[in-house]
Protein backbone atom coordinates (compact mmCIF):
# COMPACT_ATOMS: atom_id res chain seq x y z
CA UNK A 1 0.00 0.00 0.00
CA UNK A 2 2.84 2.38 0.76
CA UNK A 3 4.30 1.64 -2.58
CA UNK A 4 1.07 2.37 -4.40
CA UNK A 5 0.72 5.64 -2.50
CA UNK A 6 4.22 6.72 -3.55
CA UNK A 7 3.50 5.92 -7.15
CA UNK A 8 0.30 7.96 -7.03
CA UNK A 9 2.19 10.93 -5.48
CA UNK A 10 4.96 10.80 -8.08
CA UNK A 11 2.40 10.63 -10.91
CA UNK A 12 0.56 13.70 -9.60
CA UNK A 13 3.80 15.56 -8.86
CA UNK A 14 5.07 14.83 -12.39
CA UNK A 15 1.82 16.08 -13.90
CA UNK A 16 2.05 19.31 -11.89
CA UNK A 17 5.71 19.87 -12.94
CA UNK A 18 4.90 19.19 -16.60
CA UNK A 19 1.89 21.52 -16.37
CA UNK A 20 4.07 24.29 -14.89
CA UNK A 21 6.58 23.82 -17.68
CA UNK A 22 3.82 24.11 -20.26
CA UNK A 23 2.54 27.30 -18.58
CA UNK A 24 6.09 28.73 -18.55
CA UNK A 25 6.62 27.94 -22.25
CA UNK A 26 3.24 29.51 -23.12
CA UNK A 27 4.11 32.67 -21.12
CA UNK A 28 7.53 32.90 -22.80
CA UNK A 29 5.98 32.52 -26.25
CA UNK A 30 3.31 35.13 -25.42
CA UNK A 31 5.95 37.60 -24.16
CA UNK A 32 8.08 37.04 -27.28
CA UNK A 33 5.04 37.56 -29.54
CA UNK A 34 4.04 40.78 -27.76
CA UNK A 35 7.61 42.07 -27.83
CA UNK A 36 7.87 41.51 -31.59
CA UNK A 37 4.74 43.58 -32.16
CA UNK A 38 6.21 46.67 -30.43
CA UNK A 39 7.62 49.24 -32.89
CA UNK A 40 11.37 49.72 -32.64
CA UNK A 41 12.25 53.23 -31.50
CA UNK A 42 15.39 54.57 -33.12
CA UNK A 43 17.87 56.28 -30.84
CA UNK A 44 18.63 59.60 -32.56
CA UNK A 45 21.95 60.02 -30.74
CA UNK A 46 23.17 56.56 -31.69
CA UNK A 47 22.09 57.10 -35.30
CA UNK A 48 23.95 60.43 -35.45
CA UNK A 49 27.09 58.83 -33.99
CA UNK A 50 26.99 56.05 -36.56
CA UNK A 51 26.50 58.56 -39.38
CA UNK A 52 29.45 60.60 -38.12
CA UNK A 53 31.68 57.51 -38.01
CA UNK A 54 30.69 56.61 -41.58
CA UNK A 55 31.71 59.99 -43.01
CA UNK A 56 34.78 59.88 -45.23
CA UNK A 57 37.98 61.07 -43.61
CA UNK A 58 39.21 62.93 -46.66
CA UNK A 59 38.42 63.57 -50.29
CA UNK A 60 40.44 62.95 -53.41
CA UNK A 61 40.59 65.71 -56.01
CA UNK A 62 42.16 64.91 -59.39
CA UNK A 63 42.38 66.85 -62.62
CA UNK A 64 40.57 70.05 -63.56
CA UNK A 65 37.23 68.95 -62.09
CA UNK A 66 39.03 67.95 -58.90
CA UNK A 67 40.62 71.37 -58.61
CA UNK A 68 37.21 73.00 -58.98
CA UNK A 69 35.73 70.67 -56.38
CA UNK A 70 38.64 71.39 -54.01
CA UNK A 71 38.16 75.14 -54.44
CA UNK A 72 34.42 74.79 -53.78
CA UNK A 73 35.08 72.71 -50.65
CA UNK A 74 37.62 75.25 -49.39
CA UNK A 75 35.17 78.11 -49.97
CA UNK A 76 32.41 76.19 -48.17
CA UNK A 77 34.78 75.61 -45.24
CA UNK A 78 35.70 79.32 -45.11
CA UNK A 79 32.03 80.30 -45.21
CA UNK A 80 31.20 77.86 -42.42
CA UNK A 81 34.12 79.10 -40.32
CA UNK A 82 33.14 82.73 -40.88
CA UNK A 83 29.60 82.04 -39.70
CA UNK A 84 30.88 80.62 -36.42
CA UNK A 85 31.82 83.77 -34.55
CA UNK A 86 32.74 83.36 -30.92
CA UNK A 87 30.51 84.69 -28.14
CA UNK A 88 27.79 85.79 -30.56
CA UNK A 89 30.13 88.32 -32.17
CA UNK A 90 30.01 90.61 -29.15
CA UNK A 91 32.48 93.48 -29.04
CA UNK A 92 32.17 93.72 -25.25
CA UNK A 93 35.72 93.07 -24.10
CA UNK A 94 34.57 92.06 -20.62
CA UNK A 95 32.54 89.14 -22.02
CA UNK A 96 35.49 87.80 -24.00
CA UNK A 97 37.90 88.40 -21.10
CA UNK A 98 35.64 86.61 -18.62
CA UNK A 99 35.04 83.66 -20.95
CA UNK A 100 38.54 83.21 -22.37
CA UNK A 101 41.34 85.55 -21.30
CA UNK A 102 40.83 85.39 -17.54
CA UNK A 103 41.94 81.75 -17.52
CA UNK A 104 45.54 82.87 -18.04
CA UNK A 105 45.59 86.61 -17.31
CA UNK A 106 43.62 86.20 -14.10
CA UNK A 107 46.30 84.05 -12.46
CA UNK A 108 49.42 84.49 -14.60
CA UNK A 109 49.41 80.96 -16.01
CA UNK A 110 52.09 80.33 -18.63
CA UNK A 111 53.75 83.67 -18.02
CA UNK A 112 50.66 85.70 -18.94
CA UNK A 113 50.73 89.17 -17.38
CA UNK A 114 48.12 89.59 -14.65
CA UNK A 115 45.80 92.57 -14.73
CA UNK A 116 48.13 95.07 -13.00
CA UNK A 117 49.82 98.20 -14.31
CA UNK A 118 53.23 96.86 -13.26
CA UNK A 119 52.86 93.64 -15.24
CA UNK A 120 51.64 95.44 -18.36
CA UNK A 121 53.95 98.49 -18.34
CA UNK A 122 56.66 96.94 -20.59
CA UNK A 123 54.01 95.73 -23.03
CA UNK A 124 52.15 99.05 -23.10
CA UNK A 125 55.44 100.76 -23.94
CA UNK A 126 55.54 98.83 -27.24
CA UNK A 127 52.30 100.50 -28.32
CA UNK A 128 48.63 99.65 -28.56
CA UNK A 129 48.85 98.39 -32.16
CA UNK A 130 51.63 95.97 -31.24
CA UNK A 131 49.57 94.61 -28.33
CA UNK A 132 46.58 94.04 -30.60
CA UNK A 133 48.73 92.46 -33.33
CA UNK A 134 50.40 90.12 -30.81
CA UNK A 135 47.01 89.13 -29.42
CA UNK A 136 45.70 88.36 -32.93
CA UNK A 137 48.77 86.58 -34.32
CA UNK A 138 50.11 85.12 -31.08
CA UNK A 139 53.36 85.92 -29.33
CA UNK A 140 56.36 83.97 -28.03
CA UNK A 141 57.75 85.92 -25.11
CA UNK A 142 60.51 85.29 -22.61
CA UNK A 143 58.02 84.29 -19.93
CA UNK A 144 55.62 82.21 -22.02
CA UNK A 145 53.46 81.87 -25.10
CA UNK A 146 50.35 83.81 -26.11
CA UNK A 147 48.39 81.64 -28.58
CA UNK A 148 46.79 83.40 -31.56
CA UNK A 149 43.48 84.96 -30.52
CA UNK A 150 43.93 83.57 -27.04
CA UNK A 151 43.47 80.04 -28.37
CA UNK A 152 40.02 80.68 -29.87
CA UNK A 153 40.30 81.04 -33.67
CA UNK A 154 36.58 81.86 -33.89
CA UNK A 155 37.27 85.33 -32.45
CA UNK A 156 37.28 88.14 -34.97
CA UNK A 157 40.10 90.67 -35.08
CA UNK A 158 37.63 93.31 -33.89
CA UNK A 159 36.71 91.21 -30.86
CA UNK A 160 40.38 90.75 -29.99
CA UNK A 161 41.04 94.51 -30.34
CA UNK A 162 38.01 95.33 -28.17
CA UNK A 163 39.17 92.86 -25.52
CA UNK A 164 42.72 94.22 -25.48
CA UNK A 165 41.29 97.72 -25.04
CA UNK A 166 39.00 96.55 -22.23
CA UNK A 167 41.96 94.89 -20.50
CA UNK A 168 44.08 98.04 -20.77
CA UNK A 169 41.21 100.16 -19.44
CA UNK A 170 40.73 97.85 -16.45
CA UNK A 171 44.31 97.37 -15.23
CA UNK A 172 44.70 97.84 -11.48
Amino acid sequence: MLRNHDRHFLKNFTLIIVGLHVVAVVLIALAWFLHQRQPVEENATATAEVDARLQPVAAVYAGATGAAARAAAAEAARTAAASEVAYGGTLDGKVVYDQLCSACHGSGVGGAPVMTQAAWAPRIAKGHDTLVQNAIAGFQGEAGVMPPKGGNPALTDEQVAATVQWMLDNLQ
